[in-house]
């Protein structure tokens, strides 16, 4: 079997050929690192890599970073290094004129989605006549399905959560008196020294009327008995992808109490949960993924809290910690084994609190499986 990214930039060849494309460009990006293991930063300093429907691959790069380039595991890979004395331009010059684009017709070329308008112009007046498109129309389809390397990190970064998540409610009263910014600095604590890299994102921790707000930023607020605490968090790990880089993340959300919750409390919860629940019955090949969002939604506005449903039930995890596939209504792709995603609905009454429970789903053969397991329930303590 060819090695992970050879693979991956051959499928994106044919690919590109499926869509009548001559190019796919790509820059510092999740692009980037899904097809040759290298993830760095965006900057001024042209960093671009062309895959020709047909042909070697190559990269230009700045020489400073020749080094970390040459030990990618991508033997056809033609590195173009150039230094701060030359013109780059004559780098991504040369290798357009080598790829002979288009023939007798205009070619077709892909740029990265996050491409800096700067390069792209770059691009433009190197291939005047070019059609110009965006690079996700054919990778898109080879990175929404995860292939098992990429599975057994998100497994792990999964387990990561878990074991951090089950920690947490079992301090129970000791919660009282914490601020969210002291208990999300000790969940990224306990994240790194269960094997976590870094946070995949910022840690929520949302405390009583906190939580009413689906992206709060963990402020001074102490947790006080009875509060409803919204807990979202996870950790990036590295895949095992022979050589290359690439980071997967953990995503759960689980709303617990310490004490003796409101008095409307319960019957919320109960309704997240339940919606949770058909959201994850309803995942299988072949259902659109508007539907999955139809089936949680369905049930909290039958429990009269549509309106406190305000955001989609989910998004897609893989190098990015949102990507496609999104679990929104109106979306009508259908699921495929192999995509992971988020099932997190919620409700969130102003000035109160809010609930929202969340799982990170694989798409199988027949349904989904789940890459968290750790109590839904809101009872907190030893």
């Amino acid at each position: 079997m060819q090695p992970p990214f050879e693979r991956r930039i051959a499928a994106s060849q044919r690919r590109l050929e499926d869509a009548e494309a001559d190019l796919a460009v790509c820059f510092p990006s999740p692009n980037l690192t899904y097809l040759t293991g290298f993830e760095e930063t965006p900057s001024e300093r042209h960093l671009l890599l062309f895959v020709p429907e047909h042909g070697d691959p190559a990269l230009v790069a700045p020489a400073m970073y020749e080094d970390q380039l040459s030990d990618l595991p991508i033997p056809a890979l033609q590195l173009r290094p150039w230094t701060d004395a030359d013109d780059p331009l004559e780098e991504v010059a040369t290798v357009l004129e080598g790829y002979r684009l288009g023939g007798s017709d205009p070619a077709t070329v892909l740029v990265d989605d996050r491409l800096w308008a700067t390069f792209t112009q770059d691009l433009r007046e190197l291939c005047p006549d070019a059609e110009f498109g965006l690079a996700s129309t054919v990778l898109e389809p080879l990175r929404i399905r995860k292939d098992d390397v990429e599975l057994d990190a998100l497994r792990r970064a999964g387990a990561i959560a878990d074991r951090v998540s089950l920690e947490i409610r079992d301090r129970g009263d000791d919660l009282v008196g914490t601020t969210e910014s002291e208990l999300a600095a000790e969940i990224d604590r306990l994240l790194a020294a269960h094997g976590g890299e870094e946070p995949a994102f910022e840690t929520i921790v949302a405390a009583g009327p906190n939580g009413a707000r689906p992206h709060h930023h963990s402020g001074s607020r102490p947790i006080e008995a009875g509060d409803p605490i919204v807990l979202d968090f996870g950790a990036f790990v590295a895949a095992d992808l022979e050589g290359g880089t690439g980071r997967y993340p953990g995503d759960q959300t689980r709303t617990i109490v310490v004490g003796d919750p409101p008095a409307t409390y319960e019957h919320v919860h109960d309704t997240v949960r339940e919606a949770q629940e058909a959201a994850i019955d309803a995942v299988e090949p072949g259902v659109e993924a508007g539907a999955i969002d139809r089936a949680a939604r369905s049930v909290i506005e039958a429990a009269g809290y549509g309106d406190a449903f305000v955001h989609r039930t989910g998004h897609g995890v893989g190098l990015e910690v949102h990507e496609p596939p999104y679990i929104v209504a109106g979306n009508d792709r259908e699921l495929e084994p192999g995509m992971v995603f988020s099932v997190e609905p919620g409700i969130y009454l102003d000035g109160q609190f809010g609930v929202r429970i969340e799982d990170l789903v694989v798409v199988t053969d027949d349904g989904a499986e789940r890459l968290n397991d750790t109590p839904r329930g809101w009872e907190s303590g030893r």
